[in-house]
């Protein structure tokens, strides 16, 4: 019970957050004249017609409280208006768009964990060997190259020649994975890549230092003098306690992602909500500006949600703190 009343202080934290996010969100943006906002809100390209149709659809000439009450009534109902600019609703623009953002993070981030912390602890193990020290070129060409280059660098190597030699299973752009797990994997395998090479550098070097840090300290010697086995010793004491500042790393990391992945989704033409928020920002289009804020905040909340949990079952300390 200690783990599901530590996980249900998490969620009514996260809960918190994103009210407050979308409070500040709506003071940001409503708490203004009317015209200046219903302007904003339709896009510079809006005609006085479409101007007073936006003050008249969101109910921009009541008092602000009032707004501020059906602002939240609709974002409890997942109602974020519609894209004056498009004539599209909001909801269905994420919708659209969110799928391979969120393919992209999810398959990146694991690619990069298991990539980053295997060699990670391989290095720690053998410190100083040639396979430490070949890590370590790696890692620096690693966090030396632009995620734009190595996507471009992977195109012309890989999908290039593989589908001149007739092997189309690697592609760009995006497919579902109602297409198939094998063809949504064959399409998100470059981008995955492209994302975790620089992160797994990172995750490498963050491993690598916290183990060789945690083989050194005393309860490790005490229990190799007990005759528990190396690998025991190593993976049961030594990676479970050099996890938990990665696991905190990984929280920071992954919520900010939303804003970063905008060019490998460029690179491989997968669309995405990160080029959808670039394009709404040229746009000046407010509600799919405020919808992708709001969507970034519930992104963050639950990836540190997860985080959490998972620092929980590393370290009980946590759940009784």
């Amino acid at each position: 019970m200690t783990i599901v009343r530590f996980l249900i202080r998490r969620i009514l934290t996260g809960i918190v957050v994103l009210w407050l996010v979308a409070s500040g969100t709506f003071f940001l943006f409503f708490a203004r004249p009317v015209a200046t906002v219903a302007r904003q809100l339709a896009g510079k390209e809006a005609t006085p017609a479409v101007i007073n149709q936006a003050i008249k659809d969101l109910g921009l000439n009541q008092p602000i409280g009032v707004q501020y009450w059906h602002f939240l009534d609709r974002l409890v109902h997942l109602n974020l208006g519609h894209s004056y600019f498009t004539q599209q609703s909001v909801d269905t623009t994420l919708r659209q768009d969110l799928p391979p953002t969120a393919s992209l993070v999810v398959g990146g981030t694991i690619l990069w964990l298991i990539v980053g912390l295997s060699i990670g602890i391989l290095s720690a193990t053998r410190a100083r060997s040639l396979f430490d020290r070949l890590s370590t070129v790696g890692v620096l060409i690693g966090l030396s190259m632009p995620q734009f280059v190595i996507g471009e660098f992977l195109l012309l190597v890989v999908f290039v020649p593989l589908n001149q030699h007739g092997f189309h299973w690697v592609q760009d752009q995006y497919a579902g994975p109602s297409q198939g797990i094998v063809t949504w994997a064959g399409h998100m395998i470059l981008p995955w890549i492209t994302l975790a090479a620089v992160q797994a550098a990172v995750y490498t070097r963050l491993m690598r230092g916290q183990l060789l840090s945690t083989l050194g300290e005393d309860y490790i010697r005490t229990a190799r003098a007990k005759g528990l086995s190396e690998r025991r010793v190593i993976f049961r004491h030594g990676v479970r306690s050099a996890l938990t500042p990665v696991v905190s790393q990984l929280g920071v990391d992954v919520g900010g992602f939303l804003g970063g992945v905008v060019v490998v989704e460029s690179v491989f033409g997968l669309g995405g909500i990160g080029q959808v928020a670039v394009q709404s920002i040229q746009t000046e289009d407010l509600p799919v500006i405020i919808g992708f804020v709001l969507v970034a905040a519930a992104f963050v909340v639950v990836a540190n949600i997860l985080v959490d949990l998972a620092y929980g079952l590393l370290d009980p300390r946590v759940r009784i703190s």
